[in-house]
């Protein structure tokens, strides 16, 4: 009997002690769940200023309409003028859902020379060169986060020379220069690298058309006074460049917006 009560007094015991025992267990500590990750979106939104350099080509065709008094159209050939292009570009863009779209202004500083001997006078070569040129174009693109693919178009303008030379001699004989306005249609693939910084290729073919040119006598040619009028050529001309930019966007407002 004496066995049966402690056996008892030592369950209700254990009994007792259990519960007290769980409660000093410390608690499960709470974990926070990690954050969903961010997304970084690219804003193309914003002015943007950069340089640009490359190289170009010019083809131009040469037609004499008036020597020394009227003659019948004759072709004189034609030339590519190539050379180096640099210079910079300012526009302003602004971005809705993927579509961008802009406006810019581009100067650059050319060197494209080329020549041919004519046909007309086999004596003498025809030269030209344009010195510069500008673009002023409205844009559309798409962008796919920090990667931009646009189209161009608008006015372009070319500041041109032209020469006749002795074929044999070089020495010059007649000169002229115009400023000619065109049109000019062009893409690009543009790389945003940093929040505010982009690079580019961009190619641009410039349509600046048909034009009369009157060229002024050098006076080395007898019986021909300096400054008189020697000659006029009706010359076609079309211009084509690759460059590569880089673009400094402002009022970009921070970095990029986080999407979750």
């Amino acid at each position: 009997m004496k066995k049966f009560f402690l056996a008892t007094v030592g369950l209700v015991a254990l009994g007792i002690a259990a519960p007290a025992s769980a409660a000093d267990l410390a608690a499960r500590p709470y974990t926070k769940a990690p954050p969903a990750p961010v997304v970084a979106v690219y804003d193309w939104t914003g002015f943007y200023i950069g340089a640009n350099g490359g190289g170009g080509w010019s083809h131009k065709c040469w037609d004499v309409t008036n020597f020394r008094g009227p003659v019948a159209p004759f072709r004189e050939g034609c030339h590519d003028a190539t050379g180096g292009v640099v210079g910079g570009q300012i526009g302003y863009r602004w971005q809705s859902a993927g579509w961008v779209f802009g406006l810019e202004a581009q100067g650059d500083w050319a060197d494209l020379k080329g020549s041919n001997v004519s046909l007309f006078i086999p004596p003498w070569t025809n030269n030209s060169k344009i010195e510069a040129l500008g673009l002023f174009t409205g844009q559309v693109g798409y962008a796919w986060n920090n990667v931009l693919w646009y189209v161009k178009g608008g006015a372009a303008v070319t500041d041109d020379k032209y020469r006749g030379t002795v074929t044999a001699t070089g020495v010059l004989f007649d000169s002229a220069s115009e400023t000619r306005w065109g049109g000019v249609v062009g893409t690009g693939l543009e790389f945003g690298f940093a929040p505010n910084w982009s690079v580019a290729v961009e190619y641009d073919h410039l349509f600046m058309g048909n034009r009369g040119i009157t060229f002024t006598s050098a006076g080395v040619l007898a019986g021909i006074p300096a400054g008189s009028v020697f000659r006029t050529d009706s010359i076609r001309q079309d211009v084509d460049m690759v460059t590569a930019r880089i673009n400094y966007r402002f009022n970009w407002g921070g970095p990029a917006i986080g999407r979750y």
